[in-house]
C-alpha cells in the first residue's frame, strides 16, 4: 500500500505538470492557478516519497515511523500552504521554491541514518541508500538547472522549443522518481523476507546470513 500511495501520487503529479504546461499560458488567471498547483504537486509527491521507505524500514519501530512520518507530513503541509500564496508564484521567488524542494527531500536523511543504525547488519538496507542518494543527486542537479536556467540564459531563444533548463529539470525528476523507487522495491523485498516483528523483537534486529540461495536470496536467520 505505501509503495501505491507513492507510485500513484508520482503518475499524479506528472500528469498535473502535463496540464500546467498545456493550460497555463491560456490566461494570467490560468497560469497562476496552474503553476501553485504544479507547485503543491510536487510538494505532495516529496511528502509521499517518504512513505514507503519509512514504513518498511520502521515497520517494526511504530514509534518512530509515526513520528516520522508526522512530522513531514506537517512539515509538507506547511510547504503546500506557503507555496499556494500568491506573491510566492512571482519569478522572483524561483530560487526560494527550489530550496524550499530540496530542504523538503534532505529532511529523509534523518530517518535514513537512523534505518542504517538499526538495520546495520542488513546489505540491503545499504543498497536502498545507495539508491536514494542516486535520487538526491538526481534531484539536486535537476533544482540546480531549474534555478540557474542554464542553457537559455547562456543563448537566449536557442533553446526555447528543446534542451531548456525546465525540460533538463523534468528529466532529472523522473530519473530520481525511477531511482526512488528501485530503492523502494529492495526495501520491500528485505521485509518480506524478514520474520515477524514479534520474532525480531524477541531475538534483536541483528542477523547474519547463512544457507544457499533461492530464488528470494539469502535465508536470514536471527543471531540468538
Amino acid at each position: 500500500m505505501a509503495l501505491v500511495c507513492f507510485l500513484s501520487w508520482s503518475y499524479g503529479l506528472l500528469g498535473l505538470q502535463l496540464s500546467s504546461h498545456l493550460l497555463a499560458c491560456h490566461s494570467q488567471r490560468f497560469n497562476f492557478f496552474f503553476w501553485r498547483l504544479d507547485y503543491a504537486g510536487i510538494s505532495l509527491m516529496i511528502i509521499c516519497s517518504f512513505f514507503a521507505p519509512i514504513y518498511y524500514a520502521f515497520s517494526c519501530h511504530p514509534y518512530s515511523r509515526l513520528f516520522y512520518l508526522t512530522s513531514i507530513s506537517l512539515l509538507g503541509f506547511l510547504a503546500i500552504v506557503t507555496l499556494l500564496a500568491p506573491a510566492l508564484s512571482a519569478p522572483r521567488f524561483r530560487s526560494f521554491r527550489a530550496t524550499l524542494f530540496l530542504s523538503m527531500g534532505f529532511l529523509g536523511v534523518i530517518p535514513a541514518v537512523h534505518a542504517v543504525v538499526i538495520h546495520r547488519d542488513h546489505p540491503q538496507i545499504f543498497v536502498a541508500l545507495g539508491f536514494e542518494m542516486m535520487m538526491a543527486v538526481m534531484y539536486a542537479a535537476g533544482a540546480g538547472f531549474y534555478v540557474s536556467r542554464f542553457p537559455e540564459r547562456w543563448k537566449p531563444g536557442a533553446f526555447d522549443i528543446a534542451g531548456h533548463s525546465h525540460q533538463i529539470f523534468h528529466v532529472f525528476v523522473v530519473a530520481g522518481a525511477l531511482a526512488h523507487s528501485a530503492a523502494t522495491l529492495v526495501l520491500l523485498n528485505w521485509r518480506q523476507g524478514l520474520p515477524n516483528c514479534d520474532v525480531l523483537n524477541q531475538f534483536g534486529s541483528r542477523s547474519h546470513l547463512v544457507g544457499d540461495e533461492d530464488d528470494r536470496g539469502l535465508f536470514e536467520y536471527p543471531l540468538p
